[in-house]
C-alpha cells in the first residue's frame, strides 16, 4: 500500500512580464495559501518519506512552505526537472522511479501535469486541482513501478477555496 500527494503550486504572480516563467515568484495570495494548505495537510497528518518538487521558483517556494507547516526536513527536498514539464506522461516515471522503501511520496508541480496524473491514476475524475490544491490517493501496489490507469482510490482533495467561508 502507497499514498501519493500531489499538490499543485501556489499562485504565481505574471507582475514582471520580462521574468522567465521558470522565475516567476508566488504572488500576495500564493503567499498567503501555502502556509494555509500546509496546515490543511498538517491537520490530515500527512507525513511523506519524500518530497518531490519541480525546482521552477514558484513550485519549490510551495514545496519549502508546506514542508516547514508539515515538518518535513527541508534539505530532504528532492528537484528534479523532469517535474517542471507540463504532461503527466513526464511525472509518471518519476514515480515509478520512487524507491519502494518509500510508503508515502509527495510531488510538487504544475498544471496540467499534475491534474493530468491524478485522473490517470485516480478512481474519481476531478475537473481540475487549482492552485495550491493538495490531492491523494490510497495506491494498492507494492512497488511504485505498478502505478497504472484507475490504480488509485481518492484519499482527499483540498484546496484553498473549498475553506473559504
Amino acid at each position: 500500500m502507497k499514498n501519493l500527494y500531489l499538490v499543485r503550486h501556489a499562485k504565481s504572480s505574471w507582475k514582471l512580464a520580462a521574468l522567465d516563467d521558470f522565475e516567476r515568484p508566488l504572488n500576495k495570495r500564493g503567499r498567503k495559501n501555502a502556509p494555509f494548505m500546509g496546515n490543511v495537510l498538517k491537520k490530515l497528518k500527512v507525513a511523506p518519506d519524500i518530497v518531490i518538487s519541480s525546482p521552477a521558483n514558484r513550485a519549490a517556494t510551495t514545496a519549502r512552505i508546506i514542508a516547514a507547516a508539515i515538518n518535513f526536513p527541508l534539505e530532504n527536498i528532492r528537484y528534479n526537472e523532469t517535474v517542471y514539464k507540463f504532461s503527466e506522461n513526464a511525472l509518471i516515471p518519476v514515480v515509478q522511479q520512487i524507491d519502494d522503501a518509500v510508503k508515502k511520496a509527495m510531488i510538487v508541480g504544475h498544471n496540467p501535469a499534475i491534474n493530468g496524473l491524478a485522473n490517470y491514476i485516480g478512481d474519481q475524475p476531478i475537473g481540475n486541482i487549482p492552485t495550491c490544491g493538495a490531492y491523494c490517493v490510497r495506491l494498492d501496489i507494492t512497488s511504485w513501478i505498478e502505478i497504472s490507469e484507475r490504480c488509485g482510490k481518492l484519499e482527499f482533495f483540498e484546496f484553498p477555496k473549498k475553506h473559504a467561508s
